[in-house]
């Protein structure tokens, strides 16, 4: 139930974006975003971002790494909330919640090579969908000048 509402209250949080994303039509930038961090606000914030960037028409790939690729484990849930601005209707919102929102409107999501490996997870406790990263694939990806990185 509370998944259901903090989803419920992403969706409030978003909705005002989806008229700007009306505006920039069928154009399909294309964006990577990198968390790393392990900061609750940081990772809520970073997926608050990415949402506007998708919002706007971007094609987002995020790549979760160190204490971040937690938010790519099945059962994973933030230890609080965050809370959104008092004009905002949305209350309170996890990253994890807005993750979720963003890999089922087609945003791509890996853990970096190195996360499995060093943690007690295996890829059968990744979200349907999240993927893991290759360093090749990633590193083209950075280089790629007409593809924006932003890390977090």
């Amino acid at each position: 139930m509370r998944h259901l509402l903090l989803a419920a209250s992403a969706v409030t949080l978003f909705a005002p974006m989806m008229a700007i994303a009306e505006q920039h039509g069928d154009e399909h930038e294309k964006a990577l975003i990198i968390l790393t961090s392990e900061s609750l606000q940081t990772q809520t914030m970073a997926m608050i971002l990415g949402n506007a960037m998708y919002q706007q028409g971007t094609e987002l790939n995020i790549l979760l790494c160190d204490a971040a690729g937690d938010l790519a484990i099945n059962d994973y849930q933030s230890e609080n909330t965050v809370n959104t601005p008092p004009s905002n209707p949305a209350g309170q919102v996890t990253p994890e919640g807005i993750l979720g929102m963003l890999m089922a409107e087609g945003a791509q999501v890996d853990v970096c090579a190195i996360y499995l490996p060093n943690t007690d997870h295996t890829q059968e406790d990744l979200r349907d969908g999240v993927g893991i990263a290759e360093p090749g694939s990633m590193a083209e990806m950075m280089r790629d000048p007409s593809i924006p990185v932003f890390s977090f």
